[in-house]
C-alpha cells in the first residue's frame, strides 16, 4: 500500500462532524473530483476507505444518496455519480451555486469561516484529488483540480493560512504542490492525519541521521588518507636522507623524530607525539618533520 493510501485511510477516520463541516468537506471534494458541473457529479476513486465515507458525507451534508451503488471499473476504481436535477439542485443550492446556467467553480470562503470547515474543506481536497510521495523518497505533496479560478482561490487560502505552495499546469489540470517536509507535515496534521504527519517527521529525522553519518565518514576518510599520504611522504624524505648518510648528522631531535616515525609508521602525529620523552606537542612534532622532508627535498635538488 502506497504512502498516498495509508493518508487517505487515515482522513477516512476522523469523525464527519456537524453537518457545516460534512459541507465543507464535500465542497473540498467536489472541486478536485473528476467532474462536477451543472449535468452532474462524478467522483472516481482507487480508495476502499473514502468510497465508504462518501455516502455518510454526502448524506450529512446534502441528504441525497447518490444515484446508484457505486459502480466498479476495472475491479479496482469506485465510480459515484449524481445525475438526478432534483439532487443536483440541492448540492447546488447548498454550495452556493446557481441551480442554472453554467457552474463557476470557485471556493466559497463563506463555508470555511472557522479553521475546522477549513480543515474538512482541505481533507475533502485531498482525497478527491491529492496524493503525497514517500517521504523516506522525496517531499512532494500535491492537489489537482480541473479549475483555473478554484487553483487560485485555494492558494490564496493557503497563503492565509500560513502556508507557502508553488503551482503549475499539467495536461490541463491545475497543481498546487508542496515540497518542504515541514510544510507538508503541517498540511498533513491540519487536514486530520496527524500519523501521516509523524512519518514524514521520522523520515526526515532519519535522512538527517544518515547524511550526517554520511558526512562524518567521509571527513574521517579523508583525514586518515591525509595522515598515510604524510607519513608516506615522511618515510620516503627520511629512507632519503639516510641514503644520501645526511641523516646521521641532522640534530638529536630530528633524529629522534626520524625514528621514532620509521618505527611506527601507521600512528597518529598526536600519538606519535606522546612517544618522545619527554613528550612534545603535536605542533611541535609537525614541525620537526616537516623539517626532515625539508631538507630531503634540498638535498634532492642538490644531487641532481
Amino acid at each position: 500500500m502506497s504512502f498516498s493510501s495509508d493518508v487517505k485511510n487515515e482522513l477516512c477516520r476522523a469523525d464527519i462532524g456537524a453537518r457545516h463541516y460534512a459541507v465543507a468537506e464535500c465542497c473540498g471534494v467536489l472541486l478536485f473530483c473528476n467532474r462536477f458541473d451543472g449535468r452532474g457529479v462524478r467522483i472516481v476513486t482507487m480508495s476502499d476507505a473514502f468510497a465508504a465515507r462518501l455516502p455518510r458525507l454526502f448524506s450529512r451534508a446534502f441528504e441525497v444518496s447518490f444515484d446508484l451503488d457505486p459502480e466498479r471499473e476495472g475491479g479496482a476504481k469506485h465510480v459515484f455519480t449524481v445525475a438526478d436535477p432534483e439532487k443536483l439542485g440541492d448540492i447546488l443550492d447548498e454550495l452556493g451555486y446557481e441551480r442554472r446556467g453554467l457552474v463557476s467553480h470557485h471556493v466559497n470562503l463563506g463555508l470555511l469561516e472557522d479553521d475546522g470547515s477549513r480543515a474538512a474543506f482541505l481533507r475533502g481536497a485531498f482525497l478527491a484529488g491529492g496524493s503525497v510521495t514517500d517521504p523516506l523518497r522525496r517531499y512532494h505533496l500535491e492537489l489537482v483540480t480541473g479549475h483555473y479560478t478554484v487553483s487560485r482561490e485555494l492558494t490564496a487560502l493557503f497563503h492565509d493560512m500560513g502556508f507557502e505552495p508553488k503551482g503549475l499546469s499539467r495536461g490541463g489540470n491545475y497543481v498546487i504542490y508542496f515540497k518542504q517536509s515541514d510544510a507538508i507535515e503541517d498540511l498533513l496534521t491540519t487536514a486530520g492525519a496527524p500519523v501521516a504527519a509523524m512519518r514524514v517527521m521520522s523520515a526526515r529525522i532519519e535522512k538527517g541521521m544518515t547524511n550526517l553519518v554520511n558526512r562524518k565518514v567521509n571527513c574521517d576518510t579523508a583525514n586518515v588518507t591525509k595522515s598515510v599520504e604524510a607519513s608516506a611522504s615522511c618515510l620516503t624524505a627520511i629512507r632519503l636522507l639516510r641514503e644520501s648518510r645526511r641523516l646521521e648528522a641532522l640534530p638529536d631531535k630530528l633524529r629522534e623524530a626520524a625514528r621514532l616515525r620509521e618505527e611506527n609508521p601507521e600512528m597518529s602525529l598526536s600519538e606519535l607525539a606522546a612517544l618522545f620523552d619527554p613528550p612534545i606537542t603535536k605542533s611541535g612534532l609537525s614541525h620537526r618533520l616537516r623539517q626532515l622532508r625539508e631538507l630531503a627535498e634540498a638535498a634532492s635538488e642538490g644531487d641532481n
